[in-house]
């Protein structure tokens, strides 16, 4: 391959329009290739070499192949920048190389992942957030997905924090508390698979938008990398949804529709589709062009087959007469032991006037309330307020009888002059309205004094009606962009309103963003006096340590130091050459400090960011004994 790259640029090096102080222009031979230019055409038809890579024979007629040399001159092995350059020099390559010299292109995982933050103020913008791809072969990705190791845990109420005492399980094996746990999120979710798989029922997500204004990183990877980073995640959490269970995804306009087409790919078929929805937003966001004053979610199921609804069934309570459709005046028998509101103990036998009407309720039989429910039964003349009422309370149009009555009346009151029934109508709830409002979730903050801690986080009570929509009261809500741990709040104020005992499973990275998470949670449970608490659990860092401090770090000085203390302590990267990265420390310095720090990410192993479980009696880690009970109980459980 270097031979050829030697070979055209020396070629190209004769036509000077492509020629700047002795240096080739790369951006120069793309454009006219893609122009099909004739002359540039002829100085590759010139060499032997360039017709037999470049062109096609068809027929005897040579083809020029412009896709594949347009993708050969923007490889950054022809003509590297000064980071190439290094790289190259020093013998660590990654994914630049063809598909077919490299042989092992299967998963392009966006490394710095979740580093990434979506904002939406003009700080946000001025960051400098960078994706790195890397390219892994197959045994590399089946390590990285291992199950990590858990460490760091503690059982937190409303009291504070505790020492954990073990997880809560039930009957069946399967671990009852809320969980908070800080890593990388793709990792803790393979991590999850061996307890959860199949038990979640509803996963709610808030992910990066990826707008333009907000997201800072190779432009070249902007909106690939996004589908991938999306794509691994969405793979894993299906395999954890139960199989009547949902998905919730929040996107806007940026990449919805590519979300949708993903989504309908990870979850198997478009049947599984549920619906799309419009959230408004609790602030506007302008563009160039327009003002944007919503979002959108998606709303998927695991099999549309399978799938069902949470929440119990509503009850609404009307007020009416009863009688039937075509207003006559039935005999209507009510059970003894119904309650009367607003009608004092006593016995009622009298006629009473129908109010806006000439017509009377007779009572047929003496009313005695007694302890404020009928003493006994009673018939009354009684009558629809409205046809219509009747219509959408009786099926079918059907006429009342004591019978059907009797189940649906649950009590009557006294409301002037007049006896009412208090009628209860079963109402079955249906997937939520196509529109909801997403108010300013800070407020939600401000209740706790944490909204200096967090910008925009989600209205609690938009996620808790989602919640109500898709659960039952033992289910598991899982939210791996977790914030500010909104999710956790509203389910656990969904808790207290029906008397559930769902449980919430929160992942998030960010120091700060688990900060408020946990503060938050703790103070909600504290706040509404709840009896509940929640563990926390960490991954057990070991590159990742390196990772945080390149991240940190400030000044040239400061990675050269770091480097020394990864060739002695981090796991490194098969590819890199200690010796012969030292004998080049010249080239390194003269780097920038961005490109520093992006080399020394690239040199270690991605595969031991964290400690895998399988390697949890390794010495080398030092995973303590109470950490190795804590995982061996998390991992090894038995049903």
């Amino acid at each position: 391959m270097q031979n050829l790259l030697d070979s055209l640029k020396n070629l190209l090096q004769k036509d000077e329009r492509l020629v700047s102080e002795g240096e080739l222009l790369k951006n120069k031979v793309i454009e006219l290739a893609i122009k099909l230019d004739k002359n540039l055409i002829k100085l590759l038809l010139s060499d032997e070499k360039m017709k037999e890579v470049f062109f096609v024979d068809i027929d005897g007629i040579l083809v020029f192949d412009k896709d594949k040399f347009i993708k050969f001159v923007s490889n950054k092995q022809f003509l590297p920048d000064s980071y190439t350059a290094f790289k190259n020099k020093i013998g660590l390559t990654e994914g630049d190389e063809f598909i077919s010299e490299k042989k092992e292109v299967v998963l392009s995982w966006p490394y710095k992942d979740c580093v990434l933050e979506g904002g939406m103020t003009k700080e946000d913008q001025k960051r400098d957030e960078i994706f790195w791809n890397e390219i892994l072969a197959p045994d590399e990705v089946t390590r990285l997905l291992e199950p990590k190791v858990f460490t760091n845990a503690k059982r937190i109420d409303k009291d504070g924090e505790h020492k954990f005492d073990g997880f809560k399980i039930d009957e069946k094996g399967d671990i009852k508390d809320n969980l908070i746990i800080k890593g990388n999120n793709l990792l803790v979710l393979h991590s999850l698979k061996k307890r959860f798989a199949g038990k979640v029922k509803l996963i709610y997500i808030d992910p990066p938008y990826n707008r333009e204004k907000d997201i800072f990183y190779n432009d070249s990877f902007k909106h690939s990398t996004w589908l991938t980073f999306m794509k691994n995640r969405l793979e894993i959490a299906r395999t954890l949804l139960r199989e009547d269970g949902a998905i919730i995804v929040s996107c806007d306009d940026t990449e919805q529709a590519y979300l949708k087409v993903l989504m309908d790919e990870v979850f198997k078929k478009r049947e599984n589709f549920l619906v799309g929805g419009v959230v408004n937003r609790p602030s506007e966001i302008a563009s160039d062009f327009t003002i944007s004053k919503h979002e959108y979610f998606l709303i998927y199921c695991k099999d549309i087959n399978k799938f069902s609804l949470g929440g119990k069934e509503k009850f609404t309570i009307s007020r009416g007469t009863v009688g039937t459709e075509d207003q006559t005046m039935p005999v209507i028998t009510f059970p003894a032991g119904l309650k009367c509101k607003g009608v004092k103990d006593g016995i009622y036998n009298e006629t009473r006037k129908i109010k806006g009407s000439n017509e009377n309720i007779e009572n047929l039989d003496p009313i005695i309330v007694k302890n404020g429910c009928l003493y006994k039964p009673v018939r009354l003349k009684a009558r629809w307020r409205s046809s219509r009422d009747m219509k959408k309370f009786f099926e079918n149009n059907c006429k009342p009888t004591p019978a059907k009555i009797q189940g649906v009346i649950e009590e009557i009151y006294l409301d002037g002059d007049r006896f009412m029934p208090m009628i209860k109508k079963r109402i079955i709830e249906k997937i939520p309205s196509l529109i909801l409002d997403n108010r300013r979730g800070s407020r939600d903050l401000e209740e706790l004094g944490l909204e200096k801690r967090f910008k925009y986080p989600k209205y609690v009570q938009y996620i808790k009606r989602l919640i109500s929509y898709f659960t039952h009261e033992n289910d598991i809500i899982l939210d791996f962009f977790a914030g500010s741990g909104t999710t956790g709040h509203a389910t656990l104020e969904l808790n207290k309103e029906d008397g559930g005992n769902r449980k919430f499973i929160l992942v998030e990275q960010l120091d700060e963003h688990i900060a408020v998470c946990k503060e938050r949670i703790q103070k909600v449970l504290q706040k509404e006096n709840i009896k509940d608490d929640f563990v926390y659990l960490e991954l057990m860092k070991w590159n990742e340590n390196f990772v945080d401090e390149i991240k940190k770090a400030k000044r040239k000085e400061e990675l050269k130091k770091l480097w020394e203390r990864m060739k002695e302590k981090a796991f490194l990267s098969y590819k890199v050459d200690i010796k012969t990265i030292d004998e080049h420390a010249k080239d390194f310095d003269e780097l920038s400090i961005e490109d520093q720090k992006r080399f020394l990410y690239e040199c270690l192993d991605k595969n031991h960011l964290y400690v895998n479980y399988s390697e949890i009696d390794d010495e080398e880690y030092g995973v303590s004994d109470e950490d190795k009970r804590l995982n061996r109980e998390f991992y090894n459980y038995k049903v």
